[in-house]
């Protein structure tokens, strides 16, 4: 099967590869740029853990074709850190209201909480609570995910976070 020249920008780094026709990105992303945080969890689409950023949306990557986002502009969690090494209102969020049990699906969580506060910078906990609709924890409640994206939109927009009296 012939190989295709594919080339983008993945966390704000020009990157190339030679991949076939019917290579899915997150084997792209996980075989031949080795960034690992996108997850494989049901290659269905139905679990999120390999939600990255792409051009501006929210994309599973098992269900996209690597020459599919030749020239797009993708972020995974290794990019969500600034390059000091200060992590991001979301990653500091998930640490200190203790959104993640085994952290399998929290790379594509939050991705997608990433893109859900770009698109909405105070979301109602029914609103969070639907944005990441699409990506299946099987470890918590939701409810410490829920905290840790209103911890970071409080954060990101300067308000004091508040925790919601049980």
């Amino acid at each position: 099967m012939a190989k295709s020249q594919v080339s983008m920008t993945v966390n704000d780094k020009k990157v190339e590869g030679l991949v076939e026709p019917r290579m899915l990105l997150i084997h792209f992303l996980r075989e031949q740029l080795h960034l690992t945080g996108p997850h494989i969890g049901c290659d269905t689409s139905h679990c999120g853990a390999c939600t990255v950023d792409l051009d501006g949306k929210s994309v599973k990557s098992c269900t996209m074709f690597a020459v599919q986002v030749n020239g797009a502009d993708i972020r995974t969690i290794e990019g969500m850190a600034a390059a000091d090494g200060t992590l991001h209102a979301l990653q500091e969020g998930f640490r200190e209201m203790h959104g993640l049990q085994c952290g399998f699906c929290t790379p594509g969580m939050i991705v997608r909480a990433y893109r859900l506060l770009q698109e909405n910078k105070d979301p109602t906990e029914d609103e969070i609570r639907f944005g990441i609709s699409g990506n299946l924890c099987r470890c918590t409640g939701y409810q410490n995910i829920v905290k840790a994206i209103q911890y970071a939109a409080a954060k990101i927009s300067g308000v004091p976070f508040q925790e919601a009296a049980e």
